[in-house]
């Protein structure tokens, strides 16, 4: 019996292979987490010259601050709807590219040009589009009876942030869609549509299972995205307004330590963030992952 295991002639090459991806996550992600926890048991001065060990204190007036735990809930709709709204649009994409025969190419790349655009450039644009004054889909929601004002609303502002990180991540979600749809055999389709079933019915029984690989890879994927890197569309737009309804966890952390100065509660709010992105991820791969199907 032949054995599994990779066997290099050279000791020292796997450990060679690994050091430059060690030495990244060791220098960008590692140090820099240890500096945050270390750093959000201390109060420190706006300047950082003399800090004073205060124990979890940092992390208890977080807590004792409603403006804080409101933007849990905020974080949890926003990353939810991000998530859902990417890539059900996305999957509707790449099912409908997929079917297209001529001119397929040129479909595809028309839909992979949003995700080259900068986080904040996408907040921008649709910060013009659903402008209350001068916005072309305000203006037609005013035709329909709506009164779009996201300066007042709290709960518009929040819609429109979900919108514009929502479209700026299609083309991400779209991409992986359309390479696990050209995976599936074609000829389970074609039997399945030879015994009768119609094209929904071969969606949900035949390729929506052979895609939850795809499906479960980008739930994580889209949960990250939604927590950590839409700080830049927030920050665009409403900058968190009006009346903290778009403060978003990593927006807090930004601006607690940024614009209030505050470092031992922004590295406590990291700290917070990070724990929960890792517990949601791990609730995942606990229970999620026994749905897909390899």
């Amino acid at each position: 019996m032949q054995s599994s295991h990779v066997i290099f002639a050279n000791r020292w090459l796997p450990y060679a292979l690994l050091a430059p991806q060690l030495l990244v996550t060791a220098v960008f992600f590692l140090w820099p987490s240890y500096q945050a926890f270390e750093q959000s048991f201390y109060l420190e001065d706006a300047f950082g010259f003399t800090r004073d060990f205060i124990g979890i204190d940092n992390y208890l007036e977080l807590f004792r601050d409603e403006g804080y735990v409101r933007s849990f809930r905020t974080s949890l709709i926003f990353s939810f709807g991000v998530t859902f709204i990417s890539m059900s649009t996305a999957l509707v994409f790449a099912v409908s590219a997929d079917h297209i025969i001529r001119g397929a190419e040129a479909y595809r790349a028309l839909l992979v040009w949003p995700y080259a655009v900068a986080p904040a450039l996408a907040g921008v644009i649709w910060y013009f589009l659903m402008n209350p004054s001068i916005g072309i889909i305000a203006y037609w929601l005013g035709a329909l009876g709506v009164d779009w004002n996201h300066y007042v609303n709290g709960d518009q502002a929040l819609l429109m942030v979900i919108i514009a990180a929502s479209w700026k991540q299609i083309s991400y979600n779209f991409l992986f869609f359309i390479a696990g749809l050209q995976s599936i055999p074609r000829s389970l389709i074609e039997a399945a549509a030879i015994d009768g079933a119609g094209p929904f019915r071969r969606f949900l029984t035949i390729t929506f299972p052979l895609l939850s690989p795809t499906t479960f890879f980008l739930i994580v994927i889209n949960l990250v995205y939604s927590f950590f890197d839409t700080f830049a569309i927030i920050h665009a737009t409403t900058e968190g307004g009006p009346a903290d309804s778009t403060s978003v966890l990593v927006f807090r952390v930004f601006n607690t330590g940024f614009i209030g100065q505050d470092y031992g509660s922004s590295a406590a709010q990291s700290v917070i963030l990070m724990v929960l992105v890792i517990l949601m991820t791990a609730i995942q791969f606990r229970y999620v992952e026994r749905r897909v199907v390899y």
